[in-house]
C-alpha cells in the first residue's frame, strides 16, 4: 500500500507541481509581455512626437525658404524696375526742348547744391567739418570710383 501511495502520490505531486509551475511561468511571461508592450507604446509615442517635431521644423523651414525666395524676387523686381526707370528717363524723346530740359536738370541741381555748399564753406572760412569731409569722400567716390567700376563692368 505504501508503494501505491508513493506511486500515486509522486505522480499526483508531479502533476500538481507541473500545473502550479506552468501557471507561475505563464503569469511571469504575461507580466513581462505587458511591461514590454508598455515600453513599446512609450517608445512609439516618443518616436511619433519626434517625427511630428521634425515635420514642424521642416514645414517652418520650407515656409522660411519661400519667404526668402519671395523677398529676393521682390528685391530683384525692384532693382529691375529702377533700372528700367533710369533707362526710360534718360532715353531721348525726340522733342528738342524736352530733351534739353531732361539733360539739364541733374547738372543744374548738382551745380546749385555745389554752389550752396561752397558758400557755406566760405562762410566757415573753408574749414570743413566732419560732415563736409564725409560728403567730399562720397562725391569723389561717386564721380570717380563709380565710373571706373562701371567701365570695368563691375
Amino acid at each position: 500500500m505504501g508503494a501505491l501511495i508513493s506511486l500515486f502520490g509522486g505522480a499526483a505531486f508531479r502533476a500538481i507541481w507541473g500545473e502550479v509551475s506552468t501557471w507561475l511561468n505563464n503569469r511571469q511571461e504575461h507580466a513581462q509581455e505587458m511591461e514590454r508592450m508598455k515600453l513599446q507604446a512609450s517608445l512609439d509615442a516618443a518616436r511619433s512626437t519626434q517625427q511630428l517635431d521634425a515635420l514642424k521644423v521642416q514645414s517652418e523651414l520650407g515656409l522660411k525658404t519661400v519667404e526668402v525666395q519671395h523677398a529676393a524676387a521682390m528685391d530683384q523686381a525692384d532693382a529691375d524696375a529702377f533700372t528700367l526707370g533710369l533707362k526710360a528717363a534718360s532715353a531721348p524723346t525726340g522733342v528738342k526742348w524736352v530733351d534739353a530740359w531732361n539733360s539739364a536738370v541733374r547738372p543744374a541741381f548738382a551745380t546749385v547744391v555745389l554752389v550752396l555748399w561752397v558758400g557755406v564753406l566760405a562762410r566757415e572760412q573753408f574749414t570743413p567739418s566732419v560732415w563736409d569731409l564725409e560728403l567730399m569722400g562720397s562725391v569723389v567716390g561717386f564721380f570717380f570710383a563709380d565710373r571706373t567700376l562701371r567701365k570695368a563692368g563691375k
